[in-house]
């Protein structure tokens, strides 16, 4: 079992992601340097050594170090110490390929309308495939992988700004402007068995039914076997021949 890092070790990585490179771990802070506290724990939990980090030890780090540098405002935590965050300024020259993810259940939606924000007020992509994906599984562990062609969408009319080295975020990424996986195929839906159709009869393997209707049907004429109980007993004393007198011999006369 790992040994944790003591309250002042995790200060020191929260102080560094806050006051200097929230976007080397795929953050961006809003315009008021605060990030959402459950943002900063997935990132930091993805660090080697740093993956039992919880809500509490914040808590603690507030109430046992003393020389901490961040404060922490509601579900939000920012460093008070910001004169070294990267600054969100206009990309002049954006890459030629940006990337971005989305949950996979929303992925035919944005496939045909567009890439909107998720959980920030601008759409976050990345110069780099990895951490494109390292953001998206935050959101979904299978998160689908888009890549945004940045002319095409340049051409769109669409604005980038730059938040670090290799974060961007631009308000709309249109539909035609980004390439993805194939949209996955309808599955067939099963019909349901009408509850009113047959079931076929079962029959034991090696043996068969003797069907009795069959058999009446192959021994008696057609035209009979709708007759009741009656016909059969009068047609049965019609057909019913006498008895014919047997003469005596001619050796008893």
């Amino acid at each position: 079992m790992l040994k944790q890092r003591s309250a002042k070790q995790l200060a020191k990585l929260i102080d560094y992601i806050l006051s200097r490179r929230p976007d080397e771990f795929g953050l961006v802070t809003n315009a008021d340097g605060f990030i959402k506290i459950k943002e900063l724990l997935k990132a930091i939990n993805e660090e080697e050594g740093f993956r039992y980090v919880r809500q509490a030890h914040l808590d603690e780090i507030m109430l046992t170090v003393l020389d901490h540098r961040f404060e922490i405002s509601d579900n939000l935590i920012r460093s008070k110490l910001r004169d070294r965050l990267p600054q969100h300024r206009y990309a002049m020259d954006p890459p030629k390929l940006l990337y971005t993810c989305v949950r996979q259940k929303a992925y035919p939606h944005v496939h045909e309308k567009g890439i909107g924000p998720t959980g920030y007020f601008k759409v976050i992509l990345s110069s780099s495939r990895d951490m494109a994906q390292r953001i998206g599984r935050r959101i979904d562990r299978s998160a689908v992988l888009l890549t945004v062609q940045v002319q095409n969408s340049l051409d769109q009319g669409v604005v980038y700004y730059q938040a670090g080295e290799r974060l961007f975020l631009a308000e709309f990424i249109p539909a035609q402007c980004f390439r993805g996986p194939p949209l996955p195929k309808d599955q067939p839906v099963l019909k349901k068995r009408d509850a009113s159709e047959a079931r076929p009869e079962q029959r034991p393997a090696g043996g068969y039914f003797i069907d009795m209707k069959d058999k009446l049907e192959a021994t008696v004429p057609k035209s009979k076997r709708n007759s009741t109980a009656a016909d059969w007993k009068k047609e049965g004393q019609r057909m019913k021949k006498p008895k014919r007198k047997r003469e005596r011999p001619p050796w008893r006369k």
